[in-house]
């Protein structure tokens, strides 16, 4: 998702395109959604007692008492059967609800040649020697660079960069294999994996679905093995990766022993617009070329190697409403030329869906004396007709680390807005969108390469990303970190630069 479209004046003090106030619209509905996830998913919470004082009387038997037992079982029929169908139940119980952890073992974000970059200066002089946009229209990307909170260390591919550019499906093609295969190139590297050893595949790229696929491209490549589970996700937006992952943890919930890998990018070559639409040209501004790759295990024996485990994941669609639905749209202009429109509703459509997840999320991660304060002022709100505020509940005690999408300079200041957040918390965020742009997907796991690379990362730390996407979706998900990441031990795109960072980044940035 990215910034929504601006007319003039560029900026308004008040609309619809700004995410709307929490404290004044959260709904009861989403909360019982939030606690039926928790009970539903609460069955150890039940069983847990019950093991307890089984093993604690099991512990007191002695020999003795246990031979007795098998003397009494022996000549009673009926307390043999009921004893044996209890344990038939109690084994099958487990079997069925147990949810194996998903651990993910290590990920990496692929940096781009130095030939690819693109200062705010070589796109605007791109643009106008494409001999495709207004005077006025080249303007307005001007005014949309300089608000973005974009640097002038971002990517572009190389098709892109020509003098005229030449999109076409070879040069795509191209470009998705050396953002896919470069991101797992040193993803193989940091494990210390073979190719072989993958037994799920999911790839995602929305704008970009060619015959044969991106995960049959990759596939091809590493010769992956002929019984491998693949899935290539499109037309998902920025939200795709966190739906990826949700897909590889219900896979690895039914293929004991395996490893997943997931690849998270978009692909620039052909998306470029080249027409005179606003709605559509704000996509040319902010998107930039990017992926990442991510392994992701349910053995047992890679939990001491692994980064983190995957706590939570929740996915909220409001594809329903029509609103929602249309918000983002690729479709042609009048004049034939393809593009993706934002709607003037998507700062609005974004946050009812992000309160919405956060409602849901709130209870399986917020403690139990911010759960009250929130559902009491709620109560007293809704039954009681009470004049107050809904109390919005403080993520900060349930999250050390948040990774928000970087879709836009617009969406970031809004959520740290309305999510109480700290520049310290935004950090991750706003540096990935000034040094990277929005690489759609893959722009949370820049955001969690920039915490490890500032040295952040903690033992037992939580880390809470979230994304939006066209359709229109939010999801969220919760790491905890299995242990401290030394910077030092680390490769990823911010560790030759680290240390310049984080930077000022001003509200006008003229060039």
């Amino acid at each position: 998702m990215t910034d929504p479209k601006p007319n003039t004046p560029l900026i308004q003090p008040s609309s619809s395109r700004d995410l709307p106030d929490f404290k004044k619209s959260i709904k009861l509905k989403y909360v019982k959604l939030g606690y039926h996830y928790l009970i539903t998913h609460g069955m150890y919470l039940f069983l847990s007692p019950l093991v307890v004082l089984f093993a604690a009387q099991l512990s007191i038997f002695s020999l003795q008492d246990l031979y007795e037992l098998w003397q009494n079982l022996q000549y009673n029929l009926i307390s043999v059967i009921i004893c044996s169908t209890l344990l038939v139940f109690l084994l099958t119980l487990y079997f069925v609800i147990r949810t194996r952890p998903v651990y993910l073992v290590n990920f990496a974000c692929y940096k781009p040649e130095e030939s690819r970059k693109c200062t705010k200066k070589i796109f605007m002089d791109q643009s106008r020697m494409t001999g495709t946009f207004t005077d006025d229209n080249l303007q307005f990307q001007r005014k949309i660079l300089e608000r973005s909170g974009l640097g002038d260390s971002t990517y572009l591919p190389q098709a892109v960069l020509n003098i005229p550019p030449n999109p076409s499906m070879a040069e795509a093609r191209k470009e998705a294999e050396a953002v896919m295969f470069g991101a797992i190139d040193e993803l193989l590297a940091k494990t210390s994996i073979k190719p072989k050893d993958i037994g799920i595949l999911i790839v995602n790229c929305s704008l970009f679905n060619p015959t044969p696929s991106l995960s049959a491209m990759v596939i091809n490549h590493y010769k992956l093995r002929g019984n491998i589970i693949s899935y290539n996700l499109g037309g998902m937006g920025c939200s795709a990766s966190l739906i990826s992952i949700d897909l590889a943890k219900n896979l690895l919930q039914v293929h004991p022993n395996s490893l997943a890998l997931v690849i998270s990018m978009e692909n620039i070559t052909l998306n470029w617009y080249f027409g005179n639409d606003r709605s559509k040209l704000v996509s040319n501004c902010l998107f930039r070329m990017g992926g990442a790759a991510i392994l992701l295990s349910n053995r047992s024996s890679d939990k001491r190697r692994s980064k983190y485990r995957l706590v939570h994941t929740v996915r909220t669609h409001k594809g329903a409403d029509d609103k929602c639905f249309a918000c983002v749209t690729q479709e042609e202009d009048s004049t034939g030329k393809v593009g993706v429109t934002l709607s003037k509703d998507l700062m609005a459509v974004a946050g009812d869906a992000l309160k919405t997840n956060i409602t849901t999320l709130g209870p399986l991660v917020l403690p139990m004396s911010e759960q009250l304060l929130f559902f009491a002022s709620l109560v007293g709100k809704k039954f009681f007709k009470m004049k107050i505020k809904p109390y919005i509940p403080d993520f900060k005690l349930a999250f050390e680390h948040f990774c928000i999408h970087a879709g836009g300079r617009a969406v970031l200041d809004e959520l740290e807005k309305n999510l109480q957040l700290s520049e310290w918390h935004m950090e991750p965020s706003r540096m990935t969108l000034y040094r990277f742009g929005n690489t759609s997907s893959s722009s949370l796991w820049y955001e969690l390469a920039y915490s490890e690379a500032k040295g952040r990362i903690k033992k037992g730390d939580r880390t809470w990303q979230i994304a939006f996407g066209s359709g229109f979706k939010c999801n969220s998900a919760v790491w905890k970190a299995l242990r401290t990441i030394i910077p030092v031990k680390e490769k990823s795109p911010w560790m030759a630069e680290i240390d310049e960072f984080p930077v000022e980044v001003p509200k006008v940035s003229a060039f």
